[in-house]
């Protein structure tokens, strides 16, 4: 089914509810709340993607944090893996500012289309392949009003393999051999100038953020890739 706009798209996805442990868990939290965020009233819905329709540049990630986007409304809004991701969305020309907070905070962000392969928040971060790909089709649906993809950027291995699922749902020819994720790997299928190439980093956990296994520079080099990768002007 073709959704008319980007709008109508969203008020269907926030409505989801095709997942039961999912809905479960996601609304569990929003009533339960964290003690430090007990005066906030949270989103507790699945989260649309955001960003520029226009976009070049595809942010994969794996799931709405329970008291990131899944209190905030907005994807990677109000966590710590979303406030490393937009310091260096803000430093490599993606973002208007560097800092994330709540869905309607004025941040913008031209050239990039962020979202997640999994729009509810799960229990332990780890959702199950039956909801990643029931997921999927609302993905495919967003990309049909971004259509100028030219490259993901996948944090971390699960957002890689959902990026080669999503190829796929497009109906480009699925790789083989499987490419294999790792930080700062491009792949490109040389046969399909349609298809958008991928392009891997690290997650912005605090896992790899706090123990530098991901740091800004390696971030922000990234980023700076994906600029080129998708002919969009460098910064400086």
């Amino acid at each position: 089914m073709r959704h008319p706009d980007l709008a109508a798209l969203e008020a269907e996805v926030t409505a989801c509810r095709r997942c039961p442990r999912l809905v479960a868990w996601r609304e569990e939290v929003a009533a339960t709340k964290r003690a430090s965020f007990a005066a906030d009233e949270y989103w507790g819905r699945p989260i649309p993607g955001f960003g520029d329709p226009d976009a070049r540049v595809l942010i994969l990630g794996l799931a709405p944090a329970a008291h990131g986007a899944n209190r905030t409304g907005r994807v990677f809004t109000g966590d710590r893996s979303g406030d490393f991701l937009f310091a260096a969305l803000h430093r490599t020309g993606f973002a208007n500012q560097p800092t994330s907070v709540w869905r309607d905070d004025g941040l913008a962000l031209t050239g990039a289309w962020i979202t997640a392969a999994v729009r509810c928040a799960p229990p332990a971060n780890k959702p199950t392949p039956l909801e990643r790909d029931t997921c999927l089709p609302w993905t495919v649906a967003e990309l049909d009003h971004v259509p100028d993809i030219r490259v993901c950027v996948c944090l971390g291995q699960f957002a890689w393999d959902a990026a080669l699922r999503l190829r796929t749902a497009l109906g480009h020819v699925a790789p083989k051999p499987k490419p294999r994720f790792g930080h700062g790997t491009i792949w490109y299928d040389d046969a399909d100038s349609a298809g958008f190439g991928l392009l891997g980093t690290y997650h912005p956990s605090q896992q790899n953020t706090f123990t530098g296994v991901l740091t800004e520079d390696m971030l922000d080099d990234v980023l700076r890739t994906a600029r080129e990768l998708a002919g969009l002007p460098p910064v400086p």
